[in-house]
Parts: structure tokens; sequence; C-alpha cells
């Protein structure tokens, strides 16, 4: 990069330029040059002018036309002009090749983001011999669109105009070494890295790869953000980078830029409550959620740096509830406690990225929905924005959707929506302001939205309508599976497949017809780049318990696309059924580095570990998994089993108060045994200390769980074993013993049959000598001899009791057969504990999750 900065590229990134940024102009002049008509066309949002240009036709048209991809013939075009226009010098050809790029990454989003549709040929500005060669221009468009195939990840079929964000890209990425005059260029080359992601059907690991590069060039240009003019382009860079991390699964350094922005703006955002009412005839004002946001420090008075708002009546209306008992809006007792201050485009922006933040780090929840919604209401209680405004419409008709009462809002919500894209009251700068700050979803998306959303209330005809128009055959398969059309579905598609065949197409009638060979025929039509084909086809083997087939698919479509978060846990899943515990370790590896707060993958990578016999690697995975998901019970028993396993007996205790609160009345009595030894026997944990300090826990837990299950005559016997089984030289301790140990007694004769097994009458006669040995020991500490009288009384009825049962029986007749304990321990499979004991437990593995059609997620039988 040169040393010095092209003055209009703050504007070009703003959107915008300041009066004073038009006066520096004039004097440089700028706006007389060649590229200064380019940029006063570019700024006023007139991207079609610049198409039709003579100058830029003239660089896309060549005398000679050779049998050549398209890419290849317009880049090479394209680096004729940087290296051999005499007319212009080196910076002024640069900085005309950088607009034209911008040019067609705006036109591209207006075509499919923002609207209004755009009326622009690309046989206005290409050599009409191209045309020639192709035929149409359907099939130059379907030619663009197999070049923007990423990482055998396929393009919506009908992206409007692909030919511009080809040009984008190979001005924005695939030149831009060349443009070394321009500064900011990595920051664009991001954009165009996010807009060329949202069109594929999976992450793909060449554009986030790309993106980070971009981001840390971009990090490095600190004059950029320099001042007022900055600190607001600072605010929008960090948004960006945020929503890039969060959609490519990096939680954790998305927040931070959320954070960092929010840092920058000086707001205060805080969900608070607040004295409200929420129906009309709510006569008492009750806690509410609300959003409360404050500006730290000093209002700068200097915006001329933000976008200026947009009038009201050329944003999307903000619908009414019209509800006979619900108000639109919260009513609050107090309005000027929670005032919000007057916010500008980059802090409206903070807001909502922050919404969206904690919709992608929340399960869905009806508490998280509330919390979304007073983001929302925030939001919209200062319409300002087309971008912020359309985004936060969009996320509360998902909220509303599920609502008997806000339904219809929902529903005529999302049709405004769809059709905000045709109308053309509202410019095309006005809805491109702080628009790469917002993540609006592209025109088709919200149209599905639409089309979803009537489908569930029953509309079925007239979803199908819009999926057809849309051509997403894989949702019009899906209304017509579930409404029991079978024949139906592989008709449409079997008529689709004669107009033109397409790997997405074949995948689909596998997936209706579950039969291998329309998956191969995707796989080779594809040229084996399609990973959507062996995905599907490795679900299939799956379905069908084919475990290795499973697996060869799966490998080769993560070797393809490596960032299929599905297929890596799937895959998982399959080699743990294969007992290859090395592979599932691996794969379950990839799902947690994609997305590290999925549960069930840390809870398999760790029975992965466990078979491995590396346990404190299991144990330190199931912690992980814990900290994505307090409330599953499965994942508590591991990790339970595991922290006692690993000498972890704090955490073992911990563990089962925790299965207590899930589960009422849970009982392990071969984990309490485990305990119960270590502690009394003063064993060493795995971090050193000795077990005998976590008594009194232990016997806390004792308690409450005897206090829950009052009939297992085991139980009890641990507790007194806590309390010395009346050895102790604690006369307190003694008498609790023996307490115990006279319920435990109670529980094993009020048992069915032991009088009839020897064995069990054996151990019965030894427990009964046990109490009456604690008895008498007992007895020597009491203070009177009624006292010491009583508790030798109740051993010796024990006593008698079991002689006469054994007179009865008559010393054991042949009626009474001998039968061995059935060993528990030898029905479960055993994790053997570092100290030499042997924990007999069965792991119990989370279902997992595999990836069903072009996405979805189902679950392993």
């Amino acid at each position: 990069m040169s040393g010095m900065m092209w003055t209009p590229e703050l504007a070009v990134l703003r959107g915008f330029p300041t009066e004073a940024e038009r006066l520096q102009w004039e004097q440089e002049g700028v706006a007389g040059s060649e590229s200064g008509s380019f940029l006063q066309l570019l700024l006023e949002g007139n991207y079609e002018a610049i198409f039709l240009n003579s100058l830029t036709k003239n660089i896309f048209n060549s005398t000679k036309m050779t049998e050549e991809k398209i890419d290849s013939y317009l880049e090479k075009q394209i680096l004729t002009f940087l290296d051999f226009s005499p007319d212009l010098d080196k910076n002024q050809r640069q900085q005309l090749i950088f607009l034209i790029g911008v040019s067609s990454l705006q036109l591209f989003v207006q075509s499919n983001w923002t609207g209004p549709p755009v009326d622009l040929h690309p046989q206005e500005f290409l050599p009409s011999a191209l045309f020639q060669q192709l035929g149409e221009v359907k099939g130059l468009d379907a030619v663009v669109l197999s070049l923007l195939i990423l990482d055998g990840e396929a393009i919506y079929s009908l992206t409007s105009n692909p030919i511009l964000l080809l040009l984008a890209r190979l001005i924005l990425v695939n030149v831009r070494h060349k443009l070394t005059a321009i500064q900011s260029l990595p920051w664009w080359t991001l954009r165009c890295v996010n807009v060329h992601q949202q069109l594929l059907e999976e992450r793909s690991p060449q554009l986030f790869a790309l993106a980070e590069g971009c981001i840390d060039q971009v990090m490095k240009l600190e004059h950029l953000f320099v001042g007022d003019s900055g600190r607001y382009l600072a605010i929008q860079l960090h948004l960006e980078c945020a929503y890039i991390f969060l959609y490519y699964y990096e939680y954790k350094k998305a927040k931070d830029q959320f954070n960092i922005a929010k840092d920058i703006s000086k707001l205060q955002v805080n969900l608070t409550g607040a004295l409200g009412k929420r129906t009309r005839f709510q006569e008492n004002y009750v806690a509410q959620l609300i959003l409360d946001v404050r500006r730290e420090g000093e209002v700068s008075s200097n915006c001329e740096f933000s976008p200026a708002p947009t009038p009201k009546e050329y944003l999307t209306k903000n619908l009414e509830l019209n509800d006979d008992t619900v108000l639109n809006e919260i009513k609050l007792a107090d309005c000027e406690q929670f005032h919000m201050p007057d916010l500008c485009a980059e802090e409206l922006a903070v807001i909502l990225g922050l919404c969206t933040d904690l919709q992608k780090n929340n399960p869905v929840h009806q508490l998280a929905g509330e919390e979304l919604l007073a983001f929302t209401s925030c939001l919209l209680s200062q319409p300002k924005f087309w971008a912020i405004q359309t985004s936060a419409l969009i996320l509360r008709t998902k909220l509303e959707r599920g609502s008997t009462r806000r339904v219809e809002r929902a529903m005529r919500q999302t049709q405004a929506l769809a059709d905000q894209f045709e109308d053309k009251t509202t410019s095309v700068l006005d809805r491109l302001k702080i628009f790469y700050c917002c993540q609006v979803p592209p025109h088709w998306a919200i149209q599905r939205q639409l089309a979803s959303l009537l489908f569930e209330l029953g509309c079925t005809s007239s979803a199908l309508q819009i999926f057809e128009k849309l051509e997403m055959w894989e949702d019009v398969v899906v209304c017509y599976e579930r409404a029991g059309l079978h024949g139906k579905a592989e008709e449409i598609l079997r008529q689709e497949l004669e107009k033109k065949e397409t790997p997405s197409l074949y995948c689909l009638l596998g997936d209706v017809l579950r039969d291998h060979c329309y998956y191969d025929k995707a796989w080779e039509l594809s040229q084996h780049r399609s990973a959507r084909a062996q995905r599907s086809k490795g679900l299939l083997h799956l379905r069908s318990k084919e475990f290795a087939e499973c697996v060869q698919c799966f490998e080769r479509s993560v070797q393809i696309n490596p960032m299929q978060l599905g297929v890596w846990f799937s895959l998982g899943c399959a080699y743990l059924a294969l007992e290859d515990y090395g592979g599932s370790a691996k794969a379950f590896q990839r799902c947690v580095t994609l997305e590290p707060d999925n549960a069930e993958a840390w809870n398999n990578l760790s029975t992965s570990y466990i078979r491995l016999k590396q346990k404190v690697k299991a144990f330190r995975t199931l912690q992980e998994a814990l900290k994505c998901n307090y409330e599953h019970w499965q994942i508590w028993e591991n990790y339970i089993l595991t922290s006692t396993d690993v000498g972890e007996f704090s955490e073992a205790i911990k563990a089962y108060h925790r299965l207590l609160d899930l589960r009422d009345k849970y009982k392990d009595v071969e984990v309490l045994k485990i305990l119960v030894r270590a502690v009394t026997g003063g064993m060493t944990g795995r971090s050193g200390d000795v077990a005998a300090g976590l008594r009194g826990k232990l016997q806390e837990l004792l308690g409450r769980i005897t206090s829950r299950v009052t009939t297992d005559g085991e139980l009890w016997r641990l507790y007194a074993e806590v309390y010395g089984n009346g050895q102790s030289e604690k006369p307190a301790d003694n008498e609790k013993a023996f307490q115990y140990l006279s319920k435990a007694y109670k529980c094993d004769t009020q048992s069915s049959c032991w009088e009839k097994d020897i064995a069990s009458f054996k151990k019965l006669v030894g427990r009964v000598l046990e109490l009456a040995h604690v008895a008498v020991k007992c007895s020597e500490n009491r203070s009177s001899p009624q006292e010491a009288v009583q508790a030798l009384s109740s051993a010796r009825l024990s006593l008698r009791g079991l002689s006469s049962k054994a007179k009865v029986r008559g010393g054991g007749s042949p009626e009474a057969p001998y039968r061995e304990g059935s060993s528990v321990s030898a029905k479960r499979s055993s994790i053997f504990f570092t100290s030499g004991l042997i924990l007999g437990h069965h792991l119990f593995d989370v279902s997992p999750h595999a990836v069903t059609g072009a996405g979805e997620v189902g679950t392993v039988a």
C-alpha cells in the first residue's frame, strides 16, 4: 500500500461525503477528473450509470474474443486496463477500477437484498460476442453461478444479476494486489466476502480464511479510525467483524467485537424492570422487562460523520397489533425514568448487534424471547434507518409467530417486509445506510419466511405457490411430504429435472425416494465437487445403520467443505457405532471447534476419551459440556462417573447434588460406595487433597438422599459408615450410626424373600450382630440406665426376631434353594478407578444429531 490515502476513500466507506470533504475535493481537482465523475455517480447511488459509461464499456470490451471462461476474460481485461492504459496515470486507473468494483457490489446488494429491482442488463456493458458464445442471458447467469460455487456449496439458483458479484469478486479479491493506491480495499473485500457467503448453502472455509486475513489488514489501518470520523467508522468495522465471526461459529470473538463497538459508542445497555401495563384491562402496574439505554459522558456535537436519518414515511411501516386485550406496546408508569437518548445510526446498530449476540448465544426459551422483544421494542421506538428497521421487524416477526395473539401481525408484517423490495419510494442510498452493520437477509429469505409462516397456519397452497416461485424445491418437497403427497413431491422434482439436471435436484429426489443411485448421479454431475451429495448419501447409510459406508461418505463431504457442523457430528456418531474411538474423538473435536457451545458434542467427545482410556481429558470435556447445558441430567450422570473415576471427589459430590435437583429420587449406590470408601479410607484425590476433608459434605449429601429414598438399606448403611459405623471416638457419631444401622436393618427385613435365601440370611445375621455391638457401645455412653436399657432392648428385639425366623426355617430346608447374589457390576460396563476400585456403570451417550437434507438436523435412533 502506498503512503498517502486517496481522499474520497472515507466517504466511499461511509456512503456519503461531508461538506468539508466536498470543498477539499474541489480544491484538489478530484471532481473534474474521470474518477471524480464515477465517484459522484457512486455517492448519488446511480450505479447503473457507471456501467453504461463509455469508459467502463471500453474496459470490458475487446476486439479479440477467445474461447475462454468469462471470469478469465474479464480479469484479463481489468489487468490490461490497469497495466497498459496510456490515457490515465496509474493511480487514476486503480481508482476507476476500485469504484467499478464497489459499484458492482452495491448494485448486486440492491438487486438481491434492498431493492428496488435493478434495471441493468449485462448485454449493455459486456461484448455481444460473449452472448453469442453462451446463447442467451440466462445461459450467462448459469455459467456465472457455477463460477461462484466454492467448497462444493451451490449458489441460490434465482440470484439476480450474478455477473455483478463476479465483477466485484474479480476486482476486490482476485486483482486486489494490483490496487496498491487504495488503502481501504481490504474492508471492501471483507464486505464482498460477507455478501458471497450469504448466497452459499453452507459455510465456506475459503471465504472465512479470506475474511480473517482482511480483518487483520483493516485493523492495522489505524489512521482510518482517527478523530470523530474514525470513531464512527471503528464502530462499523467492529460490528461487521462481529457478524462475520458469528456466522462462522466464532462466538467468543464475535462477542468481543460487539463489546468493543459498544465501548467505543459509550453506550450503557442493560435489561431492567419497570412498572407498566401490558393489557388494556390491567388495573395495577406490574414489573415489565425493558431495555435501559444510556449514553456515558458528553454527547458529541459533531454528527456529520454519521448518516442522516431517513424520513419515517420512507421506512417499512411498523404495523399495529390491533388486539382486543394486549396493548401495542408496554405502557410504563413513569415514561421519563427510562427516557432513551436520541441515537445515531451506529448506536442503533450496536444495540441491534447486542440483540443478535443474545439471540445466538441463548437457547430458544420464553425468557430469551422476552429479552429479545425488549431489544426490538427499543429499536423500533426510534425508526430512522431502513436496514435497522427491517432487521428489527424481521426478528420481531420470528418471535411473535408462536403467539396466538400476535401471529396475525407477524404474518401481515412479514408480507409488508416482502413487498417493500419492489417499492420504489425509498431510494437505494437510504436503504444502504448502515447496511453492512445489520446483516439484513436477502429478499428471497424474507419471502421464504412468509411461506413458512403460511404453512404453519395451514395455508399450504399459498405456501407452495411462494416456494415454487422461489424455486426452493427442498421446501416444496417438505410441504408435499408433510401433506402425505409423496408421489407429488417426486413428480415435481422429475419435471424440473427434465428442464435442467442439477446435483441439488438429484439429491432431493434421493431424499424423497431414499435411493442411493440419485446421490451417485448428483456426485457424477457435479464432477465430484458436491458436498451435499455425499452428505445426503451418508445420512441414508446412517439411517440404515450401515456405518462403514456412512463414514466414507461423510469423510468425502467434509474433505470438500470442512465447515459442516452437522456432518462432523454425524461422522463422530458413526465412528462411535463402529467403536473407532480415535475417529469419533477427531470428529467431535471439529464439532466443538466450530461450535464451542455444543453440549452434545462435548459429551460425546468425553465418551470417546473414556473409551480411549484418557480419563482426565474426558473429565475436562464434560466440564465444557455442562457449561453449555446445565440442565441435561445424562451429561451430569457422565460427569459424576468420570469425576469419581479420576479422583475428583469434591466434583462428584457437587454433581450428585445437581442430579438430585434434576431427578428427585436419583440413586447410584456404586458411586456412593466409592465416595464413602475414599472419605473413610483417607484416599488422595487427583489434585493431591485428602478425601477425608470431604466428610461433612458427604454426610450432607447422604442426608439429602436418605430423606428422599427411605427404603434402601444400603444407603442407610453407607450413611452409618460415614459416621464411623459405631466405632467413632465421638459418642454423638456413634448414636447417629446406631440410628442409621437400625433403619437399614428395618429396610432389609421388609424386603421380600430374604428368609428363603441362605446367602441373604447369613448377610442379615452379620448385620444384626454388628447392630448389637454398636448398641452395646452406645449404651455405655448413655447418661442414664433407662436410656442404656432402651438401646440394648432395641438390639435384643432385632436379634430375637431373626432367631425366630431361623427356627422357623429349621436351619435351611431343601425348599430354600441357595442362590448367589447377582452382581450389578457384571451387568454394567466398567470404568476403572485410579486407586484400583471398579466402578460398574454404563455411560449414557446423548442422542447424536445428524444432518438431513441440506442441513436439517435429525436424531440417530
